[in-house]
């Protein structure tokens, strides 16, 4: 039996370049599953800070010791150049968090080079990643969600007059407490909560120096929920979880730092409940064209009955704590099994795409 290269890209030029690297240290170690040893051959290839690729031992080095690695600089037109092994990948399997990774910008790279990845296209990945484009898909979709203002870095670095306006019509429109995100960041990354104008102004400002792009979001009093999606054109949902913590809001530490958070597998939900957040999380996954995996993060108010969609994530985490691979061994799927079945999907879209690519060629 012939096995499949599968190319492990990891690492990246984003605030998440760590959480990357532990992720695929767990996929590495699913692949390495009796199961999977015979159908698949794992080639790590690290993405550096820089943007510089490394294969090999170099790379290996990296997925043991699970920390980025320093390497001497090289000239910029290295960057445009791939490791020799890379033309020896039957199937791409990028685990980038984050922008240049996460966003579409890698995806589309994958697509130039007419090889199968792992997960969604260059469309689902940029409306997953942009918070603002994906929540007017949302809104498109007809799925109910929180209060939100799109704000840009001008309005926020603007003179003095504009500034005292824009937080007046949040204030307005939103109330306290509110929260502040840049737009095309993951893992919690430059967010803040806001519960006065001093704190609101402060969220602005540290949110613009991550993004050009702003969301404000009404805060709600609700539980915390996450539903795992699988699947291409006809996605499957898991299991529904629930996310507790103590901290005031599930900010990055708390979100990659063992023990403090609480995950509930199955979370303790009526059932119409948990039917509805995993229907709407498959409108989610197809309002944005994603494929492959997602999760997707929803708000349940109790007292009302309410499920407030949130948002998605086309690359979720594979940590020893992300949720997305707990809810699918939860549901049946373990982590090993998990792997293989997404790289089937991967192949199964690649394949289909080339097949309209052929019928239209022949036209």
């Amino acid at each position: 039996m012939t096995r499949l290269n599968v190319g492990l890209l990891f690492g990246g030029r984003s605030g998440e370049h760590e959480v990357s690297i532990v992720s695929a240290r767990a996929i590495a170690q699913a692949f390495a599953h009796e199961a999977n040893l015979l159908k698949y051959r794992v080639m790590p290839f690290y993405i550096q800070k820089d943007g510089h690729w490394l294969a090999g031992d170099g790379a290996l080095q990296v997925l043991e010791q699970g920390s980025p690695v320093a390497s001497p600089p090289d000239p910029l037109h290295s960057l445009w150049q791939f490791p020799p092994q890379a033309a020896e990948v039957d199937v791409w399997f990028p685990i980038l968090h984050g922008p240049n990774g996460e966003d579409g910008t890698v995806q589309g790279l994958l697509k130039l080079m007419q090889v199968p990845w792992v997960g969604s296209g260059v469309l689902g990945s940029a409306l997953g990643m942009d918070k603002i484009a994906m929540k007017n898909a949302f809104a498109q979709a007809g799925l109910a969600q929180v209060d939100y203002l799109a704000v840009s870095r001008a309005q926020v670095w603007s003179d003095p007059c504009v500034f005292p306006k824009l937080c007046d019509h949040i204030e307005a429109k939103l109330g306290y407490p509110c929260f502040v995100k840049p737009a095309n960041l993951g893992s919690s990354v430059g967010i803040s909560k806001a519960h006065d104008r001093r704190q609101l102004e402060a969220a602005l400002d540290n949110a613009a120096s991550y993004d050009r792009r702003l969301i404000v979001e009404a805060g709600v009093q609700a539980r915390e929920v996450e539903c795992a999606v699988l699947g291409n054109d006809r996605p499957q949902a898991s299991v529904v979880g629930e996310i507790s913590y103590s901290t005031d809001f599930y900010d990055y530490d708390t979100k990659y730092t063992a023990g403090q958070a609480d995950l509930t597998i199955p979370a303790d939900l009526p059932p119409a409940i948990t039917q509805q957040i995993q229907e709407m999380a498959i409108q989610a996954f197809l309002a944005i064209d994603a494929a492959g995996l997602a999760r997707v993060d929803f708000f349940y108010q109790a007292e009302t009955g309410t499920v407030l969609i949130n948002e998605i994530n086309t690359l979720p985490g594979f940590t020893a704590t992300s949720m997305y691979p707990q809810l699918w061994a939860a549901s049946g799927i373990p982590f090993a099994t998990l792997v293989d079945r997404l790289v089937q999907l991967g192949l199964e879209r690649q394949e289909r795409s080339w097949r309209v690519f052929a019928g239209e060629s022949s036209a």
